[in-house]
């Protein structure tokens, strides 16, 4: 019986020790942890108990840009998100618009309107503020309605089809000049340089077929006979008929108006078919694909309709040279028009004080800036009052600005 009592002593010690420990380590854990809460308070809260944790950084004003990433005409898409992010990229380095980051987010419509309808409604998805894109109108068309529905103004950077007024949307609003001036400017052209008879081609689609519509209109207005007005397939091996076409109609210039991959074909074959007239190519084709694979015998006498071209431009020349090094290649056809649609929507964005829908689009229409471009303000249908073209004339594997005749 002693024996159990002392045992039973030498338990109840050792429990006794062992709760004095448990104990102690509860008082230094509670120490630690309030010693821990004084230092995250101290770090947390300076004089008067304010708080001065950084602000959850601001959501990045999000710009899309819809443009041809696959496809035929991709070296223009790609030339122009360069251009884009240029913009962007400047802007940030100045601290971004209202305090915030730009991004830009890039769709890829493949110059195809099933592809820009889906990729529009990603761009909207990701709650872009303005859409700053579009080069083949045909692509960009069917997207102003879905823009429209999300209250997304549109600064479009390179489609220039009246198509693109015809819903007469207040949201939408041109960088180049329509159809209808680029029309009158190669009929003057084509009179210029000696054409009596012209023919004009197209491909079937929106750009081409209004740029076409309209040449036609003011060919009529100014006494230059058309001869002809056709139209080809795109993507197709070959275009002799349209050649034969063209020629039997007796014209001595030749207007294409659609892009640079049919355009090059065209031209090949109307050469071979021993067309020796004028060939004129409209702003969707004067690029330095059109020139791939032909020879001096076929590129004389080839000239071009087209927006800015930078690199031929000497008051282009400090920011050609700052899209080089940004870039690592000289700018092509479409950049500035790309870069100056960024500036137009963050300017737009910057006046209005935020980014509500209805005050940017009121700020897009009342803009009145200089550019890249030159002077960019805007008419009521959303076109631009001062559109600028160009006349290029193809040398080898490259092309030559031709100056425009005084008084002209």
């Amino acid at each position: 019986m002693a024996a159990v009592k002392a045992n039973a002593a030498r338990v109840a010690a050792q429990v006794q020790k062992e709760c004095a420990e448990w104990q102690n380590m509860r008082l230094v854990t509670g120490a630690v942890a309030a010693l821990l809460l004084v230092v995250t308070s101290g770090c947390a809260s300076s004089g008067g108990g304010e708080s001065t944790n950084p602000a959850p950084a601001a959501e990045p004003i999000r710009l899309g840009t819809l443009v041809p990433i696959s496809g035929r005409s991709s070296p223009s898409g790609e030339a122009m998100v360069n251009a884009a992010r240029m913009a962007v990229d400047e802007a940030n380095a100045k601290g971004g618009v209202l305090n915030r980051k730009i991004e830009l987010v890039v769709g890829d419509d493949a110059c195809d309107p099933g592809t820009a309808v889906t990729a529009a409604r990603d761009l909207v998805a990701q709650n872009i503020v303005v859409s700053v894109g579009g080069y083949c109108s045909s692509a960009t068309v069917p997207t102003l309605k879905i823009f429209r529905e999300a209250k997304v103004p549109m600064v479009v950077a390179q489609s220039n089809s009246t198509d693109l007024l015809a819903p007469k949307y207040d949201s939408v609003f041109l960088i180049c000049g329509t159809v209808e001036a680029e029309g009158v400017f190669a009929v003057d052209w084509a009179k210029q340089l000696g054409g009596t008879k012209l023919a004009v081609v197209h491909d079937g689609t929106s750009f081409p077929v209004t740029l076409a519509t309209s040449t036609v209109a003011a060919a009529k207005a100014k006494d230059l006979t058309v001869t002809s007005e056709l139209e080809l397939s795109q993507g197709a091996p070959s275009y002799t008929r349209i050649a034969d076409a063209v020629m039997s109609g007796g014209a001595d210039v030749a207007y294409y108006t659609g892009y640079y991959a049919e355009a090059n074909q065209f031209i090949a074959d109307l050469r071979a078919r021993g067309f020796k007239g004028k060939i004129l190519v409209g702003d969707g084709a004067t690029d330095g694909p059109l020139l791939d694979g032909l020879g001096p015998d076929q590129t004389k006498d080839l000239y071009g309709t087209a927006m800015l071209w930078p690199e031929l431009m000497p008051e282009l020349k400090d920011w050609s040279q700052r899209y080089q090094d940004a870039v690592g290649t000289e700018p092509g056809p479409s950049t500035v028009e790309a870069y100056d649609a960024v500036n137009v929507a963050l300017d737009a964005i910057r006046r209005a004080g935020s980014t509500d829908s209805a005050a940017v689009r009121k700020a897009i229409a009342e803009t009145n800036m200089t550019a890249m471009s030159g002077r960019v303000s805007f008419n009521k249908d959303g076109s631009r009052t001062t559109p600028r073209f160009l006349l290029l004339h193809a040398t080898g594997t490259g092309f030559t600005l031709v100056q425009q005749p005084p008084g002209s």
